[in-house]
């Protein structure tokens, strides 16, 4: 073996996991920050493999997701929430303590899988994988959202750190609105 070949098979590592990441409709910059590739690197990749592809993968442009209130807006979104950040818990994606360093290409690869785990769970999913990015980035730095237990079953779930209401899970919440 040479000196050369682990640095080829890296490279090949960040190609498949922009690829992965394209496939996914994720941002220039958010496959920069987990693979450490160039945006003309990332640009070229995407017009040599996916541009011809039979469903035509949009490039979303801008910033992106950035609001935490978006995980907690509705009870859907509170509830698919949760299932996703427990995906990224079960997979590993979320570190042990925070703060940790995230974007890497063994986490991204878990962030993919944790995500298409996610998507096969909720049929008509509503998180796009940049809003999952955006959850992972949060829940593992901690300070504007986090996982806890409901007060009313324990089950888990995906709060703001400063709630504006009070907290409780999609079925406590829909329990107390029926009765």
């Amino acid at each position: 073996m040479r000196i050369s070949d682990d640095r080829y098979s890296r490279e090949r590592l960040r190609m498949e996991l922009a690829l992965r990441f394209l496939g996914h409709e994720a941002r220039t910059q958010t496959i920069r920050a987990w693979t450490g590739l160039s945006d003309d690197r990332i640009r070229k990749l995407y017009r040599s493999y996916l541009s011809q592809a039979r469903r035509v993968l949009p490039r979303h442009r801008g910033k992106s997701p950035h609001q935490v209130s978006y995980f907690t807006r509705s009870q859907q979104l509170q509830h698919e929430s949760t299932v996703l950040a427990s995906m990224l818990t079960l997979l590993g994606v979320l570190p042990p303590r925070p703060p940790a360093e995230l974007p890497g290409l063994a986490r991204g690869e878990l962030l993919c899988a944790a995500f298409e785990a996610y998507r096969a769970l909720v049929p008509g999913a509503q998180i796009s994988f940049e809003h999952a990015v955006f959850l992972t980035a949060a829940l593992s730095r901690g300070d504007q959202l986090r996982l806890e237990g409901c007060p009313g079953c324990g089950s888990l779930m995906v709060t703001e750190r400063f709630p504006a209401r009070g907290r409780r899970c999609h079925l406590c919440a829909g329990a107390t609105h029926t009765h």
